[in-house]
């Protein structure tokens, strides 16, 4: 998990120093080191209390990296690339964790034991990344869906979706608390990509 959500962040910074902005970067948020990247609440608390609870599904969020748009020459449409590489950057380690599965599965990666334990890492690495991606692309502002759609939508109804933004938080909270809600909205695009990530392994099984 901290893996994930660490290199959704750095993706983040990382597109917003392609466009010109390297305020991530001036504050140390371009690293790989997860305590860079650790929001108490969406890092430790919820994931936690999640486990405790014994939910049937497992989410958390890292400590957003600053971006200033200020630096962009296109600041509406080169937010929407920033916003987009962080759920980008779960689906290609989904596709890692994928193929390592698979490689391990096969006795590629390992044997007995540790080939199995790491089989069942790569099955979890998969569905969490998998599982972080699809929720971040909700198009619900400050989410990562809700910003790609701001920065592609006319202004009229893109500054309509922006002002939703603080209540965003609220609106997920919400929509987390309803039971049977949160799986709902999130299934079909989870299913989908668990079977695409299933596909890929087989080309190395």
């Amino acid at each position: 998990m901290l893996f994930a959500i660490t290199l959704h962040e750095v993706a983040h910074g990382l597109v917003a120093r392609f466009f010109g902005d390297r305020t991530a970067e001036a504050q140390g948020r371009l690293s790989l080191n997860p305590l860079k990247h650790v929001d108490p609440l969406g890092t430790v608390l919820v994931p936690g209390v999640l486990l405790l609870l014994g939910a049937p599904f497992l989410f958390g969020w890292a400590r957003p990296v600053p971006v200033n748009a200020r630096y962009f020459r296109r600041p509406r449409l080169d937010m929407a690339w920033v916003s987009a590489a962080g759920p980008a950057a779960n689906l290609l380690m989904a596709i890692a964790w994928a193929l390592l599965g698979a490689a391990a599965a096969a006795g590629y990666a390992g044997a007995g034991t540790a080939g199995a334990w790491l089989a069942q890492m790569a099955r979890v690495g998969v569905y969490f990344n998998v599982l972080l991606a699809v929720f971040n692309m909700l198009p619900i502002p400050p989410l990562d869906g809700g910003r790609v759609l701001v920065g592609v939508l006319p202004p009229g109804p893109a500054q309509a979706l922006a002002s939703v933004e603080r209540y965003g938080f609220l609106i997920v909270l919400a929509l987390v608390s309803i039971p049977g809600l949160f799986g709902t909205l999130l299934g079909p695009g989870v299913r989908f990509l668990m079977n695409l990530m299933n596909s890929i392994a087989r080309l190395v099984s």
